[in-house]
């Protein structure tokens, strides 16, 4: 690898076993609840990209001690709020940071400026300042609801808010809001998102309600509580996973197993997906860690097939449709991903950046205002041409995801900002390359 971009090329089948990065989502929230509660958090198996190391800094910058251990293994000592920060809040590239954090601070009677990167920067967060405003807090700063912003929070009360489309990002940041609000918070959910909030609010102490009614899903968190530290076990990450998995599925000969992945039931839609398509994906050593399920997940080059994913199977899949459209590029057919909007507000626009890596490597691809239509040519062992360099625009996903691919195409697959990848998944390289990948 050198600063001006990565190469993956076909070479031998991948073998070996291995284990995600610890997962983004849970990292994030780990950090910030350990800060809100009183006592001491002790985190193992913390992701430390360059995401959740911001959102562990700004921990520290609103009066946590933040301490790192050992490789995965942190401790926060909380003192059950926050308090003002002497600068600004600088968040880099992590969106999920950045809007649980705004939701987090809103609680208290200060004042806190956010900003981040250039990605970040352009990237919108009216939909997290909506509900956080009808809750009490204000906001000043750039017109459009884009980065840097300046939150003043405190005095804050209940609101019901129904999510318009599934986040759990506005739905973290209204429930953290909602732990020093008059009357606590209520989200209610037309569809069900990732519940690692809850489940963390669980797991800190505090009392939570969900109730499935009448097709949605209703979240009530009572006020007047208070978190206290306790122990997190971070499972793997399967957004994360899904690329070595996917490579094995499309590289002949290749068997690849992933230890410790998270498999809640909310986050697993790629694996479902690919088991639609008939890949040969096996989950084993099924077991509760930290209040969530995981498990090992083994794949198999296999011979797959498109097909429709359903447009409500996006909250639980939303980060893994770039690496699912390089599966479908090797499948049998088309495979539609509908009602995947969201994508475009993503560090980047990913339905865009996905439809033209993959046209450049010869693989038929439709875009949609809402979807992309991937036509799967699998002829053979190796269906895709390859031989494309690839434009990434700073998003990690985009990056890892042709990165993959180069690995079973003719010719090989170059991306431009492989620096990026260490947002998410610091190690991609060394763990591809250990399992027989051919990236340089």
């Amino acid at each position: 690898m050198t600063s001006a971009g990565l190469t993956a090329k076909r070479g031998g089948p991948l073998r070996g076993r291995v284990r995600a990065p610890g997962d983004k989502s849970i990292s994030h929230r780990a950090l910030i609840f350990g800060a809100l509660a009183t006592g001491t958090t002790d985190i193992e198996g913390l992701l430390e990209g360059d995401d959740v190391l911001r959102t562990a800094q700004a921990m520290r910058a609103f009066g946590a001690t933040v301490t790192h251990l050992a490789p995965g293994a942190w401790r926060v000592e909380g003192q059950g709020g926050f308090s003002e920060p002497d600068d600004v809040i600088d968040c880099g590239n992590a969106g999920t940071g950045v809007r649980l954090i705004m939701g987090a601070a809103a609680g208290f009677p200060m004042a806190a400026t956010f900003t981040g990167d250039a990605s970040l920067r352009g990237r919108p967060m009216n939909r997290v300042m909506k509900p956080l405003r009808e809750m009490g807090a204000t906001f000043a700063g750039r017109t459009g609801g884009r980065l840097p912003l300046t939150l003043v929070g405190g005095a804050l009360k209940r609101i019901d808010y129904r999510l318009p489309e599934p986040s759990a990002q506005v739905k973290s940041a209204v429930l953290l809001a909602g732990l020093h609000a008059d009357g606590g918070a209520g989200v209610i959910e037309p569809e069900a998102t990732r519940d690692h909030t809850e489940r963390m609010l669980r797991a800190f102490g505090a009392v939570i309600h969900v109730e499935d009614r009448d097709g949605e899903r209703h979240i009530d968190l009572p006020g007047g509580q208070s978190l206290t530290g306790t122990k997190i076990i971070v499972p793997g990450d399967p957004s994360s996973a899904a690329f070595p998995l996917v490579a094995a599925l499309i590289t002949p000969g290749s068997e690849v197993t992933v230890e410790g992945v998270l498999l809640n039931v909310l986050r697993t839609g790629l694996f479902t997906t690919l088991q639609e398509m008939g890949a040969d994906l096996v989950i084993s050593n099924l077991r509760d860690e930290g209040g969530e399920p995981v498990g090992d997940v083994t794949a198999r080059h296999s011979a797959m097939r498109g097909v429709d994913v359903p447009a409500s199977r996006a909250p639980s899949m939303i980060d893994e449709y770039p690496i699912l459209a390089v599966a479908a590029a090797f499948a049998d057919g088309p495979t539609h991903m509908r009602g995947i909007g969201e994508m475009r507000v993503k560090e980047s626009d990913r339905i865009a950046l996905m439809a033209a890596g993959l046209s450049a490597c010869g693989i038929g691809v439709e875009e949609e205002p809402e979807g992309l239509i991937v036509v799967g040519a699998a002829r053979g062992n190796h269906p895709a041409a390859g031989g494309a360099s690839v434009v990434t625009k700073g998003d990690h996903r985009i990056a890892m995801s042709h990165l993959v691919m180069g690995l079973a195409s003719n010719d090989a697959v170059s991306v431009d900002e492989p620096g990026m990848i260490a947002t998410s998944f610091p190690g991609f390289v060394e763990m591809m390359r250990g399992l027989g990948g051919a990236l340089a």
